[in-house]
């Protein structure tokens, strides 16, 4: 018997950008600081080169975000980009939602704005949204270019 389910659809738009962030792990036993280039982000989370593996569920605070702030989440997954183990793409879930990227214009679904995310959650992020700079991307180089416009891609190992 065939099941058949709806596409799973996202939350957020996600947007492709190249933000310098610092990275810190609030976890004692996992310890973890490096300056980090953001490549993808949306509402809800974002995706970070790191030239190291981070245990799932490991909890992070990222920071000098555009504007000044940081923001606080969790790993959600880490994959190895290439064959080297250089670098891997490390997925964040947000425990604060909203525009914290300092993206102008955002996507009408991330309908969460980062002051009112910073408001609701009382302190866990430093918004500096109204004077952040405008934040862009550059969808011709890697590793933007391994997704088609307007889909998303899982990055796999070959």
């Amino acid at each position: 018997m065939e099941i058949l389910t709806p596409k799973a659809t996202r939350r957020s738009t996600r947007i492709r950008v190249e933000i310098p962030v610092s990275v810190t792990s609030l976890d004692r036993t996992r310890p973890f600081a490096e300056k980090c280039t953001v490549l993808i982000v949306s509402a809800q989370g974002c995706g970070f080169r790191s030239s190291r593996a981070l245990q799932m569920e490991t909890p992070i605070m990222i920071s000098d975000l555009p504007g000044g702030g940081s923001v606080t989440g969790r790993v959600a997954n880490c994959l190895p980009l290439g064959n080297d183990g250089t670098y891997f793409l490390i997925g964040v879930a947000l425990y604060t939602h909203g525009n914290v990227w300092g993206i102008a214009d955002p996507p009408e679904d991330w309908n969460v704005s980062a002051q009112s995310a910073a408001a609701s959650a009382s302190g866990s992020v430093n918004s500096g949204a109204a004077n952040a700079p405008t934040v862009t991307a550059n969808k011709k180089v890697w590793p933007y270019n391994v997704f088609s416009e307007g889909a998303q891609s899982n990055i796999k190992r070959k």
